[in-house]
C-alpha cells in the first residue's frame, strides 16, 4: 500500500485527484491540504511515501516545498497547469509532471512509475540494511560476545533449545529459537525450508527436486512438506521461463 497525500490550492483539483486516488487499490489517501506550509507540518513523523504536488500557490511553490522538506522516502507527482515549471521539476528528480486537466490515462501512467521508483527505494533500503545488520549471539565462553553479520549467514540450523547459525565457515551455536530467529530475519532474504532450517536466498545455487543447494555448502538441504508452497512460489518470482 502506497501512502499518498494532496498539496494544491485549488479545492477542484484536490476532488479530481481524490476521484482517480480512490479508484486505485494500491494508493492510500491520508490527507488532502489547501496550504503547503500545513503540509510541512503534517509530515513530520508520517508515513508518507508519495506527494500529488501542485506547482503555482501562494505560500510557496511547489519546488520549494520540495526544496524544504527534501527527503529521499518521498516521491512527487507534480500538478500544474504552467508547462514551463517542468524543468525545474525534474531537475528534482520528481517521478512526473501532469498537466490540468488531468486526464485519467495520463494520471494511470504517473501512478505507474510512482510505484515501480517507490518499490525500487524501498527494495534499497532493505539491501542497506541487511549488510549492516547483525545478531549479538551469547558464546559458548562465559562473557563472550559474537558479531553474526546477517549478509554472511548461508542458514540456520534448529536443534531443539538451541539453534546453529552457519556463516562463513563457521558454526556458532545460541541459546534460542527457531521461531524467535525466524521473526527477526527480513524475509526477503531469509525464508524457512523445513521445521530445522532457515536458509538465506542469496546462497542458493541450485534446486534439485525437494534438495536446496547452497553456495560454498556440500550439504544439501530438503524442502519440508509443510513449506514447500510458500518456498515454491518466493522462488517463482524469479523464475524468467
Amino acid at each position: 500500500m502506497i501512502n499518498c497525500i494532496i498539496v494544491d490550492d485549488e479545492a477542484h483539483a484536490i476532488e479530481v485527484l481524490q476521484h482517480y486516488i480512490k479508484s486505485i487499490p494500491q494508493l492510500n489517501l491520508i490527507a488532502s491540504f489547501t496550504k503547503p506550509m500545513e503540509a510541512i507540518t503534517f509530515l513530520n513523523g508520517q508515513q508518507v511515501d508519495l506527494i500529488f504536488l501542485d506547482i503555482h500557490m501562494p505560500e510557496i511553490s511547489g519546488i520549494e516545498f520540495i526544496q524544504t522538506i527534501r527527503h529521499e522516502n518521498y516521491h512527487f507527482i507534480l500538478t500544474t497547469a504552467y508547462r514551463e515549471f517542468a524543468p525545474d521539476g525534474f531537475d528534482l528528480d520528481v517521478v512526473d509532471y501532469l498537466i490540468k486537466p488531468i486526464p485519467l490515462t495520463r494520471f494511470l501512467q504517473a501512478v505507474t512509475k510512482a510505484q515501480k521508483a517507490i518499490s525500487q527505494s524501498k527494495t534499497n533500503l532493505i539491501k542497506d540494511s541487511i549488510e549492516t545488520d547483525y545478531f549479538m549471539v551469547k558464546g559458548q565462553i562465559k562473557g563472550k560476545m559474537i558479531k553474526i553479520n546477517l549478509i554472511d549467514i548461508d542458514y540456520i540450523e534448529g536443534m531443539k533449545n538451541y539453534v546453529a547459525f552457519h556463516h562463513n565457515g563457521i558454526r556458532t551455536i545460541a541459546l534460542t529459537t527457531m521461531k524467535d530467529i525466524e521473526g527477526k530475519l527480513p524475509e526477503q532474504y531469509f525464508i524457512r525450508v523445513q521445521k530445522s532450517f532457515i536458509i538465506a536466498l542469496n546462497k542458493i545455487t541450485a534446486l534439485d527436486g525437494n534438495r536446496v543447494i547452497l553456495k560454498n555448502i556440500s550439504s544439501e538441504i530438503l524442502i519440508g512438506e509443510t513449506y514447500k508452497q510458500h518456498f515454491m512460489e518466493t522462488i517463482k518470482k524469479k523464475q524468467i521461463i
